[in-house]
């Protein structure tokens, strides 16, 4: 066994555990590092980002999308914050993560020395914190175990980020140890009793609805969930910003349960008796602020399976909990005999045609004004994006066009289609649409409003420098349009903080090296969509959007309306 720099067996480590790309800003804190990622440039790639938001972002979009922990690297102190709004998301999102954090060197530790910050004290593990684990390694000889402990711990149970501290000097030790083997994530059962429970409890059910949410799914996963799905006729809800775990072409798909939910959907979980979910923790946007299940006892009959065992009857107390992985639960599920009728055809039917209806916006939907109609380039965007296509977005009311209106495929297809950020970080989409289109080579499309692009816009470079390309469509209406929905709704007439005065961004994104093209009638979109599918480059489509239209639902103008008679 040879001697080598500790930084270079980190990179070793990374390569054992099937990495191929590590997203990040680089630092002098971890030269070592680097310098390991260049050594082995046949293998693995550093992807070299501009701001660490971004680079963090990216590596949570890997997570999503490989179902194997992203990793990312950032130097201290201001590094280390910068990154922690990718770390958050990966925790609330459930995505396996890794963050490596350059750290300040053993002697100077605990001085306050330069960009020195307490990472267990700010990344907290715990069940409110940003990580599920954080741990320094001082001893380089430890790395192998540190490095697979980190992924052991991001894949099992509740999927989520770790973070690994690496002093500076600990980084260029020599050292003669050997990177561990792949992990794996271990697979947890369902009980068989528990099955028989569940099995029981449909019999006697007239409403059942599964949900179908959460991290850990795979297409494998997916598939043996519709075939539960199909063997008793159940209607599926996917949660929100997973609506890639059912296929919403599917007869018994039923719409997804989150922000801005068809108020028909709504209806449907309080008025049945049976809810199902099978994956998701059931946050506050998936429950509608706790109230389309009640906590914590939920008035519909609830049976709640989940990785964690930590998450069961944390928040809701089930009628029925089962601990289980999503493979090794959905493979349990689609052996469950059924019967030879069920008594909920009827039920699962109406499900679905309550969503075909409410994707079907021109049928007694509101005209909304202004040049641009969103349902129709949004169907656009259903004619022309390929099968495998990853569609990504960021935080904002632009996010509810695609949510509404675009009928994922789902993994039982074969493929991760839709990374989103559950826990609303505006920025998201622009970085996750680089990411996967870089890991994956697919078309990669993005929607983006002009608050949410501007976050994390400079990526565009990232993307250029590492020969990826998306299509980025840009909702330009001079706001941070959910703020001011907020505002007329609670404040109504007075506007505060939520004008934007805006960049050209054709010329921004063009100067960046993206192909760029400006939309102010919707006819301009398909042809424009079109040149976008077939260039070199990556394309942003700004499309400049009337205020007015502020949500799916309404204008803006009918919501302060509303809010003032409320008021008076």
């Amino acid at each position: 066994m040879t001697h080598k720099l500790a930084g270079h067996l980190l990179v070793e480590c990374l390569i054992a555990q099937g990495v191929t790309h590590a997203f990040g800003v680089p630092g002098e804190s971890y030269l070592a590092v680097l310098d390991g990622f260049h050594a082995h440039a046949d293998r693995i790639r550093f992807i070299t980002n501009r701001q660490e938001g971004g680079a963090a972002f990216m590596a949570e979009a890997q997570g999503k999308l490989t179902g194997r922990p992203g990793v990312c690297f950032v130097t201290r102190g201001p590094g280390a914050t910068n990154a922690s709004i990718g770390l958050h998301t990966a925790f609330q999102d459930s995505t396996p993560m890794v963050l490596f954090v350059g750290d300040v060197a053993s002697d100077a530790r605990d001085r306050e020395a330069f960009q020195e910050v307490d990472y267990l004290s700010f990344f907290g593990p715990s069940t409110k914190g940003m990580a599920k684990r954080v741990e320094r390694i001082d001893d380089p000889r430890r790395i192998p175990e540190y490095v697979a402990r980190a992924f052991a711990t991001a894949l099992n149970g509740r999927p989520g980020p770790v973070v690994l501290v690496l002093p500076e000097d600990m980084l260029t030790q020599t050292v003669d140890a050997a990177p561990l083997p792949r992990v794996e994530p271990v697979q947890t059962w369902s009980d068989p009793g528990a099955l028989r429970t569940l099995r029981s409890l449909l019999l006697q059910a007239e409403r059942p609805l599964v949900l179908a949410g959460g991290g850990g799914w795979t297409p494998q996963s997916a598939s043996a969930l519709q075939r539960f799905a199909e063997n008793w006729q159940l209607p599926v809800a996917n949660t929100f910003r997973f609506q890639d775990c059912f296929d919403n072409h599917h007869a018994q798909y039923a719409g997804d349960v989150g922000l801005g939910i068809n108020p028909a959907l709504a209806t449907r979980v309080r008025q049945s008796d049976l809810l199902i979910a099978i994956g998701p923790r059931l946050g506050e946007s998936t429950t509608g602020g706790y109230t389309l299940i009640e906590a914590p006892c939920p008035q519909q009959k609830l049976v709640h399976i989940h990785a964690s065992a930590e998450e069961l009857n944390r928040v809701y107390q089930a009628t029925l909990a089962i601990n289980a992985t999503m493979n090794a639960a959905a493979r349990s599920l689609e052996v469950l005999t059924a019967p030879p009728g069920v008594a909920w055809g009827q039920w699962t039917q109406a499900c679905h045609a309550d969503y075909e209806a409410n994707v079907d916006v021109a049928n007694g939907g509101t005209v909304l004004p202004g040049s641009i109609d969103m349902p129709t380039i949004i169907h656009t965007l259903q004619r022309h994006l390929p099968m495998d296509a990853v569609l990504t977005n960021g935080a904002g009311n632009f996010a509810s066009w695609l949510h509404r209106l675009y009928k994922y495929h789902g993994m039982a297809k074969g493929h991760k289609s839709q990374l989103a950020p559950t826990n609303g970080a505006m920025g998201y989409g622009v970085p996750a649409g680089i990411a996967a289109a870089i890991l994956s080579g697919r078309t990669v499309f993005t929607i983006a409003g002009d608050g949410d692009f501007l976050m994390n816009g400079q990526e565009l470079a990232t993307a250029v420098q590492h020969g990826a390309k998306s299509i980025i469509l840009l909702l330009n209406n001079g706001s941070y349009g959910t703020i001011r929905m907020h505002q007329e709704r609670e404040y109504p007439i007075h506007v505060s903080g939520s004008e934007l005065r805006n960049p050209d961004f054709c010329a921004l994104a063009r100067a960046y090296g993206y192909a760029a093209e400006c939309i102010t009638h919707t006819a301009e979109f398909e042809p424009a969509l079109q040149r976008a599918l077939t260039a070199t480059t990556g394309t942003v489509l700004e499309v400049q959007l009337d205020l007015e239209v502020i949500t799916t639902r309404g204008t803006l103008s009918a919501m302060r309306q509303n809010a003032l008679r409320a008021k008076t």
